[in-house]
C-alpha cells in the first residue's frame, strides 16, 4: 500500500498564501494520478485540484486562477500551491494517489484562513 505523508498546512490571513506537499512511497510514483482533496466543517469531501501521470492539470471552479497543482517525479512530491486564499478555503486538505492497483489518502492537513 502507497503511504501520504503531507506537510504545510496552518493560518493564514486572506490574501495569503500557502504551499502543501504531499510525499508518497513507492517505486513508481511518476505513474501514479495525484489530487488534492478538502473537507470543511458538514460538508462533503471535495476535488480541488488533480495532476494526471502526464502533467494534465485539473481545477475546481472555486480555485482556478489561485491555486497551483504540480509534481515532482523525482522527489516522488505533489504539491499545492495556493494564492489569494479566502475564508472560504478553511478545510482540511487530504491528498490521494491511485493506479489501477491501489488507491490511497493521506492523513490530511488543516488550512485556516482567517484574520
Amino acid at each position: 500500500q502507497v503511504q501520504l505523508v503531507e506537510s504545510g498546512g496552518g493560518l493564514v490571513q486572506p490574501g495569503g498564501s500557502l504551499s502543501l506537499s504531499c510525499t508518497a512511497s513507492g517505486s513508481s510514483f511518476s505513474s501514479y494520478f495525484m489530487a488534492w482533496y478538502r473537507q470543511a466543517p458538514g460538508k462533503q469531501r471535495q476535488l480541488v485540484a488533480s495532476i494526471t501521470r502526464r502533467g494534465s492539470t485539473n481545477y475546481a471552479d472555486s480555485v482556478k486562477g489561485r491555486f497551483t497543482i504540480s509534481r515532482d517525479n523525482v522527489k516522488n512530491t505533489v504539491y499545492l500551491q495556493m494564492n489569494s486564499l479566502k475564508p472560504e478555503d478553511t478545510a482540511v486538505y487530504y491528498c490521494f494517489a491511485n493506479s489501477p492497483n491501489f488507491a490511497s489518502w493521506g492523513q490530511g492537513t488543516q488550512v485556516t484562513v482567517s484574520s
